[in-house]
């Protein structure tokens, strides 16, 4: 429940003008929140100048002032580190901090999500990383024998990667340290699920940045998310919760590559109107 201490409150109306549900209202010259249609998104608790409001339902030690010197990021440094950051493949044999992994997560749950759903949910594997990788390997083999098995018009395209597949499975089978093609013996993963993809990949997007601020290195695999589609073991293996889908796996660790510049993409399509 939201709440406003009406001792602090100077009836500003700040909560008033920003409650996009229109939850707020204003009584003797004081805010009052009704609970009914609001969607504990906190921006009265954000906007009030007096730190009146606040919430019994989440943490308010969240809750931090602004400070211009810690809460402004450059632009142009900030466009930068989206330009130069990579897709990590080569990665070192030292493990990630559990702090860090923390701090990475901490990204996506505070990213916005629809109606403030905070539908996002996070698997971190470490130590069954190994357990998790061979039945991924195996189920993206199987997948693609079927594929081959059953060609049509439609699915010609994917040739390729039934074929990849197929192969992949038989290399890591053989080795599976030197030819691990898929996870490329990262020690970390984390999986992101949400009842909502969209949330998902918002909160995936943040993390990404937060992942190269810390200087580490990641991939979104979609490989893996294909083979939890097609094998509900893995999905029981991770514990994935009822009505909720894995929207990216984020392969993570130290990078072992160095690069050095940026590198050029498409002309933005943009339709100005």
């Amino acid at each position: 429940m939201i709440k406003v201490d009406s001792g602090k409150c100077i009836g500003c109306m700040q909560c008033v003008k920003d409650c996009f549900p229109n939850d707020i209202q204003m009584i003797n010259g004081k805010a009052k929140v009704n609970n009914i249609t609001c969607i504990k998104c906190g921006h009265c608790i954000a906007v009030c100048p007096k730190g009146a409001v606040s919430t019994d339902e989440y943490n308010m030690k969240d809750v931090k002032d602004y400070n211009k010197e810690e809460f402004t990021v450059d632009a142009d440094n900030l466009l930068n580190l989206i330009k130069f950051r990579r897709s990590v493949r080569q990665f070192t044999n030292k493990e990630v901090e559990e702090e860090k992994i923390t701090k990475i997560i901490e990204s996506g749950r505070f990213t916005q999500t629809g109606i403030n759903l905070q539908d996002v949910s996070y698997i971190v594997v470490r130590e069954g990383l190994d357990e998790l990788k061979s039945l991924t390997f195996q189920t993206l083999s199987n997948v693609g024998k079927n594929l081959l098995d059953n060609l049509t018009p439609e699915t010609m395209p994917f040739k390729k990667y039934g074929q990849m597949w197929i192969k992949m499975y038989e290399e890591y089978k053989k080795n599976p340290i030197e030819n691990d093609k898929l996870f490329f013996n990262a020690p970390a993963v984390i999986i992101v699920t949400a009842n909502s993809p969209l949330n998902g990949a918002l909160a995936s997007s943040n993390m990404e940045l937060m992942t190269n601020a810390l200087g580490l290195g990641t991939f979104f695999s979609g490989f893996f998310v294909k083979a939890a589609e097609e094998n509900k073991k893995i999905m029981d293996l991770l514990g994935v919760k009822d009505g909720k889908k894995i929207v990216t796996c984020m392969v993570i660790g130290y990078p072992n590559v160095k690069y050095l510049r940026t590198v050029p993409r498409k002309k933005a399509d943009i339709c100005w109107t």
